[in-house]
């Protein structure tokens, strides 16, 4: 009597549980119309026949090897697999160890069945693929969403599939967070204080960082999510197969080929706050790095003391960190062994003489003389550079414009040409293009220089070294402070201690004291000026 083996599967968690018993039936009763005995039953739920990784599957395939039994029963030849390469080489493997695979709509499975049958299965794979792009894409154009239920919304009873409507309580946790982020309190911070306080989180699950933060690039994370700002956005990625782990893969797509629909009755957030979190997402460096194998590094780690980051080595220009408590030390000395410089110094202490340094020697009269002097003179060039290419723009479009006004001309003369055409369509791209170019055109802003800089600086400093022992306000006043600073140079002093180097960048103390009284994200209008300042005179140096 042949040993006999059942194998059954089925998709989607929605298809029907009770789909394996109904399987297993079908094939039980082959079977025993066939004379063979049921020995071993294996079976997948919910899982996808487009990959290998099935424990069911894999066991199957193990007991084959082992000669467990003589002939396997599928329901239908897709229930092993839906790839062809997966199904010819199953089939060969079966040959060779003289197992023979019948399925209940077919009877033996033949080599001529698998080419067919294998090559039928994949293309019905990647057809249901095409069609649930379709149906997604027809959802997004008509401004309902496309996939899962973002937190700040609720599905709307009664409507259509995709449409939602604002949960008024989890939405003011949404701008909570918001407003949180923007203030300068980090995504783990923010998490912290929403689980202290009992707020649930999606799904009511607990609040984490990532959750928070996500990925900028692939619109993930709560931070990313523009349906708060009124605009569903789809195809932000595609996501793939590995062939080999069967693992569902992400990866970003162009932003040509994103789709964006606006929504303004889903709307959270004002204009103001969405831009205000976008600027800081820019200013803190919020992006994740990848290792070779894709997984995500968190390379820009809010800073827990004022001055980690930006303190390095006079001898050898490694990084000096936290090397005891409390003590910071040469890093290529305690990791690498390459420095001589065996100085520590407390961080308590470092802290109190840069922030000493900073209200009373970084800004000088002197300082603001010429710091004036060379902002002026780049202001002049600057516009002078937006003047010109403006000039030059508006010279080509009058004549491209005089250009087609001839064509035109001659056309109505009676003079029409079938070259004038092709020549007329050219000169209206022409015309299109420099158009655009002279709309977006750079105007350069000013920034507004306190008339009286260095005392309305020093009273900035002070405020803003009081915010330090203030836990609501600790994150914005470090990195308000942090802006000032290019880096700190530790070198060991004669007799014992050490010397510190302070590089300031000028062009962020100009907008520090600015008449907005913020200090404001790269990327506001006028902080350009903070990278041309900083290559005129690149760092201001102190020694201490």
């Amino acid at each position: 009597m042949m040993r006999t083996a059942i194998y059954a599967r089925y998709s989607s968690e929605n298809q029907r549980d009770a789909s394996i018993e109904d399987q297993v039936e079908m094939c039980r009763r082959y079977a025993t119309a066939q004379g063979w005995q049921v020995v071993a039953i294996f079976n997948d739920r919910a899982i996808s026949g487009t990959t290998l990784e099935r424990p069911g599957y894999q066991d199957l395939l193990m007991e084959a090897r082992r000669g467990k039994f003589d002939v396997i029963v599928v329901e239908a030849l897709d229930r092993l697999s839906r790839k062809l390469s997966e199904i010819a080489r199953l089939h060969d493997e079966l040959q060779f160890t003289r197992i023979a695979l019948h399925a209940v709509s077919l009877g033996r499975v033949e080599t001529m069945h698998v080419g067919m049958l294998g090559t039928m299965a994949q293309i019905y794979v990647a057809d249901l693929r095409e069609k649930t792009r379709r149906g997604q894409l027809g959802r997004i154009l008509q401004g309902r969403a496309a996939s899962g239920k973002a937190f700040g919304y609720e599905i709307a009873p009664g409507e259509e599939r995709g449409e939602r409507r604002i949960n008024q309580a989890e939405a003011a946790t949404v701008r909570k967070i918001f407003q949180l982020f923007a203030a300068g309190v980090s995504p783990r911070a923010i998490a912290h204080r929403l689980n202290d306080e009992a707020v649930p989180g999606p799904e009511g699950r607990p609040w984490l960082d990532t959750t928070i933060r996500g990925q900028k690039e692939r619109g993930t994370g709560l931070l990313n999510n523009e349906l708060y700002a009124g605009a569903l956005v789809w195809n932000r990625c595609s996501y793939v197969k590995d062939p080999n782990s069967g693992r569902r893969l992400a990866r970003p797509n162009p932003p040509d080929q994103w789709e964006r629909k606006a929504v303004p009755q889903l709307r959270i957030l004002d204009e103001e706050l969405w831009g205000a979190v976008k600027r800081r997402q820019e200013t803190v460096a919020l992006k994740m790095g990848r290792d070779d194998e894709g997984n995500a590094l968190n390379r820009a780690h809010r800073r827990k003391y004022l001055l980690s980051g930006l303190l390095s080595c006079g001898c050898c220009q490694e990084g000096y960190t936290l090397v005891a408590s409390g003590r910071y030390g040469c890093a290529g000395r305690r990791s690498k062994g390459i420095c001589a410089n065996d100085r520590t110094v407390s961080r308590v202490e470092l802290e109190e003489r840069i922030l000493g340094a900073l209200k009373q020697k970084l800004l000088t009269p002197e300082l603001v003389a010429e710091f004036s002097r060379a902002y002026q003179e780049e202001c002049n060039r600057t516009t002078a550079e937006a003047d010109g290419l403006r000039l030059s723009t508006v010279a080509s479009l009058a004549s491209v414009q005089r250009k087609i006004d001839g064509i035109m001309s001659a056309i109505e003369d009676g003079l029409y040409q079938p070259s004038m055409k092709l020549r007329l369509a050219e000169l209206e791209d022409e015309k299109r293009l420099l158009t655009a170019r002279l709309s977006e055109a750079w105007e350069p802003s000013p920034v507004l220089v306190h008339p009286n800089l260095a005392e309305a600086y020093r009273r900035r400093v002070a405020e803003l070294e009081s915010l330090l022992n203030d836990p609501e306000l600790r994150d914005e006043a470090i990195e308000a402070i942090r802006s000032m600073i290019e880096r700190i140079v530790v070198s060991p002093r004669d007799g014992g201690g050490v010397d510190l180097e302070l590089h300031g960048d000028l062009a962020r103390i100009l907008a520090l004291c600015s008449a907005n009284a913020k200090t404001p994200s790269r990327g506001e209008a006028g902080f350009s000026l903070s990278v041309v300042a900083g290559a005129r005179f690149e760092l201001t140096t102190f020694r201490l």
